[in-house]
């Protein structure tokens, strides 16, 4: 029994897409028959290859159910019990997980002010090097969002630049990658020219904002930058029995091209969005580098658009919006957004 109206989507978020046939038709294929539980099967076995293959072959892959389990287990298994992570204001670890790094894992988060959602360099050295008393939290490690929750996207300059800053201070760096692919399909650069090639020491390797569901991946690049992430797993509840579905997804993705094939055509919506709210006069507030819009709609036009379209304040009082694309947004959908938003004028 269906529920919903399979043919309508919305802008509130890259969560609410379905999941991309050729990832349906992957778990298919992994279906049925016995095979070895916790990641002892071949499918987990491939995802390591194809892992090794975009990253390096340094690179150790630990499927995970979603991304806040990613972000819990990757830094903690980064920092230790008597360290803190410096992360920006903005950053989805802060905002978004309900507290899931203090709580689960114990860890003090140091937030630095940011305009853009990114971490600002000069910051970052400030913040790296504070509180060395023992009276003091003590940084340890640093963490980023690629795109942050702005939308914005670092350049493999920017992070290099902030791994520099990190390594020179004896601090680790951590890439929260929910949406990686959105980042490097933006920048038209292989995955690994945003992590690997420019110092980080982790990273998250985004699956289910861009075609899949509960799948993602903490791709360990530098293995001297975790302790026991085995067992932290475990512990976090993020180790998966049967874990060749998770793996089976993430290949269908990553095992060819088509997770820069969903990105782009998010990125791609998201642009055609924003050009056609400023035609019509409406401000952009934040630059669109990757699948989000955020815009100052007028009240009126919101309560019209919202008679068809779901999506999110992005301030208290209702003045800026958020409007996510993701792999199946159509121009259509964001034609007939614009239309509905040019007759409420």
């Amino acid at each position: 029994m269906r529920l919903h109206n399979p043919s309508h989507r919305d802008f509130g978020s890259d969560n609410h897409a379905g999941v991309h046939p050729a990832v349906l038709d992957a778990l298919v294929e992994a279906n049925g028959g016995h095979v070895h539980s916790y990641g002892d099967d071949p499918y987990t076995a491939r995802l390591a290859e194809v892992v090794a293959e975009h990253f390096g072959p340094s690179a150790h892959a630990y499927p995970v159910f979603c991304g806040t389990g990613a972000n819990v287990v990757a830094l903690s298994a980064m920092t230790p019990r008597w360290g803190s992570v410096v992360t920006a204001a903005t950053s989805h670890v802060h905002t978004d997980e309900a507290g899931a790094p203090e709580r689960v894992a114990g860890l003090k988060l140091l937030t630095v002010p940011t305009e853009d959602g990114k971490l600002d360099p000069d910051a970052l050295a400030q913040a790296a090097t504070v509180g060395r008393a023992v009276h003091h939290p003590q940084p340890t490690t640093v963490a980023i969002s690629q795109s942050t929750e702005l939308g914005t996207v670092y350049t493999p300059t920017e992070t290099a630049e902030l791994a520099q800053i990190a390594h020179d201070a004896g601090l680790r760096l951590y890439v929260d990658g929910a949406r990686l692919a959105n980042a490097a399909a933006h920048l038209g650069v292989p995955l690994r020219a945003l992590t690997t090639d420019v110092g980080v020491d982790v990273v998250t390797l985004g699956a289910t904002k861009n075609g899949a569901f509960a799948a993602e991946v903490v791709v360990v690049l530098n293995p001297g930058s975790t302790d026991g992430i085995e067992h932290v797993r475990k512990m976090d509840a993020q180790l998966s029995s049967k874990a060749r579905f998770a793996a089976a997804q993430v290949l269908a993705l990553y095992g060819t091209d088509l997770w820069r094939q969903c990105a782009t055509q998010a990125n791609t919506m998201a642009t055609r969005l924003a050009e056609g709210l400023a035609a019509l006069g409406v401000p952009v507030t934040t630059a669109v580098q990757a699948n989000a819009v955020f815009a100052q709609i007028p009240p009126a036009t919101t309560a019209r658009l919202r008679e068809h379209w779901m999506f999110y304040d992005w301030t208290p009082d209702g003045s800026q919006v958020r409007l996510m694309c993701a792999w199946d947004t159509t121009e259509a959908d964001v034609d007939a957004f614009l239309a509905v938003a040019r007759s409420a004028q």
